[in-house]
């Protein structure tokens, strides 16, 4: 892959591999991006708008400076990660090499850990495009906007923002019973009793234990956290899909432990990209 700047806020991507915008932000891991033309993305992350425009292994970033590229998206885009060698890595499961095949330009996104973890507490019980809805709300009454081509887009509100506000606040969102959580996990964070970046330097097993202290987090949100938020490669979510393909193909009747088990066993750190091609491979051919 080779960086060059076009001009002043638009940074381009040549000869870019394993790399799909579809398959990328499609596949359930994010929810902020919507695409806006063919081949082509507008969302927010990391306290920024970016378009992003995709033609075969060519690759368009704006605005995007080089130094915000370098900064913010090589890292949240996992550029910098050998995806031909992790397919290399785990290839030879015949299932798995199908949903690889499928999901080709798959890539694991490295999400602001507070964002990611409000967003899969959304997530419980609901279907993507109510989660998006959701998430929208919530940062058009209480994040800072953000303009692009005189549209208005809205940053995440922080800890802080959200902390202040009452369950009924929250609850305009439309986001039902989740609205206690938020606000009580908004306040913890706020209030420095959990710290979201130290949790992020445990290792998994303590992460875990960590993460799940928080209201509205059960074992599925903590693994999506410390998969997509804090870059916890072993984490491996296990959702209806999931379990369903796993019952079914490797491991009869298993519980949660089981299928956790079995996922660390068989793929080691590479379990939760493991997981996120069986995912959409699933998904998208249910």
């Amino acid at each position: 892959m080779t960086v060059t700047r076009a001009d002043d806020d638009t940074i381009v991507l040549d000869n870019v591999r394993h790399f799909y915008l579809e398959h990328i932000f499609e596949s359930g891991q994010c929810f902020r991006w919507n695409a806006s033309g063919e081949g082509s993305y507008i969302g927010v992350a990391m306290g920024h708008v970016l378009e992003i425009c995709q033609h075969g292994q060519n690759v368009v970033l704006h605005p995007c400076t080089m130094e915000e590229f370098e900064r913010v998206w090589r890292r949240y885009f996992d550029l910098d990660t050998d995806y031909e060698g992790i397919k290399h890595s785990l290839a030879g499961d015949p299932i798995l090499d199908k949903a690889m095949g499928f999901g080709y330009g798959m890539r694991l996104l490295r999400q602001d850990p507070w964002e990611c973890l409000i967003s899969f507490i959304i997530s419980a019980n609901n279907r993507i495009p109510r989660i998006k809805g959701i998430i929208e709300q919530l940062s058009m009454r209480y994040g800072k906007p953000l303009e692009y081509k005189g549209s208005l887009y809205y940053d995440f509100p922080s800890p802080n923002e959200l902390a202040v506000h009452t369950p009924d606040n929250i609850y305009e969102c439309r986001c039902g019973y989740r609205a206690p959580y938020i606000v009580e996990t908004a306040r913890i964070i706020a209030a420095g009793e959990i710290d979201l970046k130290a949790i992020e330097g445990m290792e998994y097993d303590e992460a875990h234990r960590a993460l799940m202290k928080l209201p509205g987090v059960g074992p599925k949100v903590a693994d999506c956290v410390l998969l997509f938020g804090m870059g916890k490669g072993e984490a491996f979510p296990v959702d209806v899909w999931i379990k369903r393909v796993v019952e079914q193909l490797y491991l009869p009747n298993a519980s949660l432990k089981d299928i956790k088990k079995w996922a660390y066993q068989r793929f080691g750190r590479l379990a939760g990209i493991a997981q996120q091609y069986l995912f959409y491979y699933i998904r998208e051919n249910s």
